[in-house]
């Protein structure tokens, strides 16, 4: 586990900076520059095109994963690389000589309040076809086991051209209008940025020729082609269909909290980024023992990190809405929800890779399909015929990823007879509840302090809340020895503060 560990803290630190810069956009800069209605546009523009996008990538960011590591000669890279460029090419030319019908239906599930929108969804697939090629050339990264720049590009730049477009539209340097034309350019040159460093990782020759294997890496491509975006589609789809009962203002309300609920996911993401070739690797070299080992180490560091992080948010999310305009406020049950739902999807560790890189990989169509139409059931239900609200698609999110995570959990243990969960899982869920129960319905009783015309006293409650659950989360964890790598980790930074 060092490359894991080594990888994923340098991975880790640049997702968390890049969720500090996406929480001053989200708290503090689109709602007060782009306001609740162009907010909620640019959300339900990238989320249309999140759900865009697998089509377009057609699944070859995991066949590159998947394969790249069997194939013993260069040649044989070469000629499988140049085929992996080639596939997504003629999805993405596919989608965009039909585009007239993509827009129309778009358009036909946007209320009409929202119609706004109907200049701007070329952007969509836009956007849609530098995510499917980001993710390939990110891949060809991760297979030479180089992910922090990618990470840094997918985690970083991307929030990072947020602000200096909100800025611009702040100065009037550009309009509201065109922001999102500027924020496509942005994401056009972060894929020429991955592209460049793909190819000084592993320049191939490219072979214009069917590799030996290209009906075997056709079927596992459209197998697998929800596989690793599923968790992620549902809370697109989530915002997607806000803008057909809603106004734009609903979608951004629920982004910020879906953003807040979102911010204990950072370690997995890292983690995943080399867990996934690894996972691969070893699956290829049929290291059966190593994968087990994988599985059991990520899921309880995983669930163990993301514990804490679940009671730091939860515990401060009160004082987090009181930092924003009154409309985003009251959304404390979704962030509840939507990381409850995420800590869950830790606790699975890389259960997710293990069977899209296994010979039982044909299930993923299954479980990706029929997770999406169980949310989009629900959303239909919860949020259009009961009129739960925001809190009704973060509930129908929270059963649909349990229910499905459930299931892959069994189906794991039933056909590589493999388990993540141990007595010391346990043991962490009692630790997390604790602590939530402990932290979250009490607050410091600092008066009301204002700096230039702006309450700064929920940020000191944070910081000193925070200050407080960090510690003895920490001890506790340490104390019970429920994680070595952990513990290590501790021990070192212990020793060179001390």
């Amino acid at each position: 586990m060092g490359i894991v560990f080594k990888q994923s803290f340098k991975n880790t630190l640049i997702i968390y900076l890049g969720f500090l810069i996406g929480g001053i956009n989200t708290i503090f800069l689109y709602t007060r520059i782009l306001k609740d209605d162009y907010y909620g546009l640019v959300t339900f523009v990238l989320s249309s095109s999140n759900l865009i996008m697998p089509i377009t990538a057609f699944g070859v960011h995991f066949t590159v994963v998947k394969f790249f590591s069997s194939y013993k000669t260069k040649q044989e890279k070469d000629t499988f690389l140049s085929f992996a460029l080639l596939l997504p090419l003629f999805f993405a030319l596919l989608i965009g000589l039909t585009w007239d019908h993509f827009h129309t239906w778009i358009m036909s599930f946007v209320a009409k309040e929202n119609q706004l929108v109907e200049s701007y969804t070329p952007y969509i697939y836009i956007v849609a076809v530098c995510c499917a090629y980001f993710e390939v050339f990110y891949s060809w990264a991760k297979v030479q086991m180089q992910s922090v720049f990618g990470n840094l590009l997918k985690e970083l730049y991307n929030r990072a051209m947020v602000m200096i477009l909100l800025v611009a539209v702040f100065f009037n340097w550009i309009t509201k209008q065109d922001f999102i034309m500027y924020l496509s350019y942005a994401y056009i040159l972060r894929t020429v940025l991955m592209m460049f460093y793909a190819f000084s990782l592993y320049r191939p020759r490219f072979r214009f020729s069917l590799p030996k294997n290209y009906k075997e890496i056709l079927q596992y491509s459209f197998y697998i082609i929800l596989a690793g975006s599923a968790s992620a589609i549902i809370l697109d789809i989530d915002k997607f269909m806000i803008g057909g009962k809603d106004t734009f203002s609903k979608a951004a309300y629920y982004s910020v909290a879906v953003f807040i609920g979102s911010f204990i996911d950072a370690p997995s993401r890292a983690m995943s980024q080399i867990l996934q070739p690894l996972t691969s690797k070893s699956i290829n070299e049929d290291d059966t023992k190593e994968v087990d080992s994988l599985y059991r180490k990520s899921s309880i560091n995983l669930l163990l990190i993301g514990g804490l992080f679940f009671v730091l948010v939860n515990s401060n999310v009160t004082e987090l809405f009181r930092i924003m305009p009154a409309g985003y406020a009251g959304g404390e049950w979704v962030v509840l929800m939507i990381s409850g739902a995420k800590l869950f999807n830790m606790s699975l560790g890389n259960n997710g890779a293990i069977i899209s890189n296994s010979q039982y990989y044909r299930i993923t169509l299954f479980t990706g399909t029929a997770m999406a139409l169980m949310v989009w059931g629900l959303n239909k239900y919860f949020y259009y015929n009961l009129n739960f609200g925001t809190e009704g698609l973060a509930l129908a999110t929270l059963l649909s990823i349990v229910v499905f995570g459930i299931f892959k959990v069994w189906y794991v243990k039933q056909k590589l007879k493999m388990f993540p969960y141990t007595l010391q899982s346990l043991l962490i869920l009692v630790v997390i509840t604790g602590m939530f129960l402990g932290f979250n319905y009490w607050n410091f009783a600092i008066p009301t302090i204002r700096f230039w015309g702006f309450s700064i006293d929920p940020v000191v409650n944070i910081i000193f809340k925070s200050m407080l659950v960090i510690p003895i989360y920490l001890s506790i964890i340490y104390k019970l020895k429920i994680s070595p790598q952990i513990n290590n980790l501790l021990d070192k930074i212990l020793l060179r503060i001390f």
